[in-house]
């Protein structure tokens, strides 16, 4: 088990990482999703043993590994500049952590070629890393990673540049190989829809801070804050500026809307409603939805979907619908959103059905 106890990080005066803790058991996958510069690789390094805290603890299985060098624990790392020996075969990259670590002939080249079969790596064994696409080269360090059989695994953003196929394919391969050998493995992510593909556990982050922990799918569907749930959208989160009177809904203008009925006992004041774009549909499901007019400001046709973007009140919105839908510019088309879809925040930003769930 990996224990991070109330981890900081300050470098050259600025706070990179705060207060993080975070449990993570073994044969366990979890996932580190959000932006550039939110504090991922920091806290990934802090994981390996590569930098130390300037505050808090780290822990395995038991033990205070703080300041313990990455060299002296059971760790492997593949970053998405992929690192591989360029004097040595792709076999010989591969084999090399074992090599170290005393093991047989025989268990290595089985190891190997079991790992490279994985891959995709067989036909280049024999070659020499500069001789190998980017993508080949970083299948490469993968395969490294996989053979060294260490106890904690760190992939940060390691598929970002390989084909969209064998991207797929080694998102749903990976953890099973992983869990298989009762790793704890981490993996680092821009992208909200790879987390979802990933599954597990999902940490959020924002400017440093851990927002939320928790199963990957819970996460994603309960956020407790709307920096958790913008985080984990993309298209970006539609969200809307309200204040509830009574029985109603108030929007800028006039505009008013109505309570789900799951809403309806919460206070009167200002928030913030947050729901996916993929949410908004442009035929009636229920006599429930919430049915609103809205304009089109611009569409875009990715082929198997559109993402038509919408203003409604003083909100600009995206809706992304399954085929292509044409829509002329300025066009007033009808949408109708399941109030069940709906996130709500105080003003704050704290979801109100998690305030409900701890008052309960």
């Amino acid at each position: 088990m990996l224990e991070l106890r109330n981890v900081s990080k300050m470098v050259s005066g600025k706070l990179h990482l705060s207060d993080i803790s975070l449990t993570l058991e073994h044969a366990t996958l979890n996932v580190l999703l959000g932006p550039t510069l939110s504090g991922k690789t920091s806290l990934m390094r802090i994981m390996a043993g590569l930098d130390v805290p300037t505050s808090g603890s780290v822990w395995f299985d038991g033990q205070d590994v703080t300041g313990v060098p990455v060299q002296k624990r059971s760790v492997a790392m593949v970053y998405q500049q992929f690192i591989n020996y360029p004097a040595f075969t792709v076999y010989e990259n591969i084999a090399s952590p074992m090599r170290v670590a005393g093991a047989d002939k025989a268990t290595i080249d089985r190891e190997v070629r079991k790992a490279a079969e994985i891959l995709k790596l067989t036909p280049y064994l024999d070659r020499t890393p500069l001789s190998l696409s980017g993508g080949q080269q970083q299948r490469t360090a993968l395969a490294r990673a996989i053979v060294k059989n260490a106890k904690l695994v760190l992939l940060d953003e390691p598929l970002a540049n390989l084909d969209y196929k064998l991207r797929e394919e080694l998102r749903q391969e990976l953890p099973r190989i992983f869990a298989e050998s009762g790793t704890i493995f981490v993996y680092a992510t821009t992208e909200p829809h790879e987390a979802l593909l990933l599954g597990g556990s999902t940490a959020t982050l924002s400017e440093g801070r851990v927002t939320q922990f928790g199963s990957t799918i819970d996460v994603f569907r309960k956020p407790d804050d709307l920096i958790t749930a913008q985080t984990f959208a993309d298209p970006p989160l539609n969200t809307i500026a309200l204040a509830k009177f009574g029985k109603a809904f108030q929007l800028e203008g006039g505009v008013t809307l109505p309570i789900p009925s799951h809403l309806t006992d919460i206070a009167d004041g200002t928030y913030t409603i947050g729901f996916q774009p993929h949410h908004i549909n442009t035929v009636r499901g229920s006599a429930d939805e919430i049915g609103l007019k809205a304009r089109v400001t611009a569409t875009e046709i990715t082929g198997s979907e559109s993402f038509v973007h919408l203003s409604f009140a003083d909100a600009r919105w995206t809706m992304l619908a399954h085929g292509i839908h044409i829509y002329t510019p300025d066009e007033e088309i009808d949408i109708f959103i399941d109030p069940r879809n709906l996130m709500i925040f105080d003003g704050s930003g704290n979801s109100i059905r998690r305030q409900q769930k701890l008052a309960a």
